[in-house]
């Protein structure tokens, strides 16, 4: 058990060290997913800007990726452009204000969505900071703001590298680490009873 639990913790921290040490940049995980299954996907937005607090994200949907709802985003107001009502309503743009995320820190939003086919979708993510800076993060992979993209595809079995499990396992503890966030306090008490 204690191996386990040492080769759990080595992982983690490998993990860990490799997200680090990657240029922070805004994104949405998994990077990798199935097309045409609704799934949870999180947006990361790290504030970067010394000083300075996020206070508005801005998140433009390609086409063809639906968001069917949100999870809650305390100290966050969300508002949603879409076209059309109701079961035929399409999410077009996301808006979250009100919050105040310090520097060294991400702001979070979760939501399940479903990709309507095999390819690659590219998101536009505007970051607002409390001294009116804004970040536009769409650029391309070597810019200094790169777009967020996840890739859809239609099996994960068979041909799947060892890259996709770890960027899908990657993905799944940045989840984990974000629900432990969102429900902790600074000094290491739970928020929620």
């Amino acid at each position: 058990m204690r191996n386990l639990c040492r080769a759990c913790a080595a992982a983690t921290l490998v993990a860990l060290g490799a997200a680090s040490a990657a240029s922070a940049h805004a994104r949405i995980s998994p990077a990798v997913s199935l097309s045409k299954e609704l799934q949870l996907y999180s947006l990361a937005v790290p504030t970067e800007k010394e000083g300075a607090t996020t206070t508005k994200i801005v998140l433009t949907v390609p086409q063809g990726f639906s968001i069917d709802s949100f999870a809650p985003s305390p100290g966050w107001h969300r508002a949603v452009q879409s076209t059309g009502s109701g079961e035929e309503a399409v999410v077009q743009q996301v808006t979250w204000t009100g919050g105040s995320v310090p520097t060294g820190e991400d702001s979070l939003f979760q939501f399940l969505a479903q990709p309507s086919g095999s390819k690659t979708y590219t998101f536009t993510v505007k970051q607002t900071y409390s001294d009116g800076t804004v970040v536009d993060w769409n650029g391309s992979e070597s810019s200094e703001s790169p777009a967020p993209t996840i890739e859809a595809k239609s099996s994960l079995g068979g041909s799947t590298s060892t890259l996709t499990i770890v960027a899908l396992a990657l993905g799944a503890v940045g989840v984990v680490l974000g629900a432990v966030a969102l429900f902790t306090r600074p000094d290491g008490k739970r928020a929620l009873a």
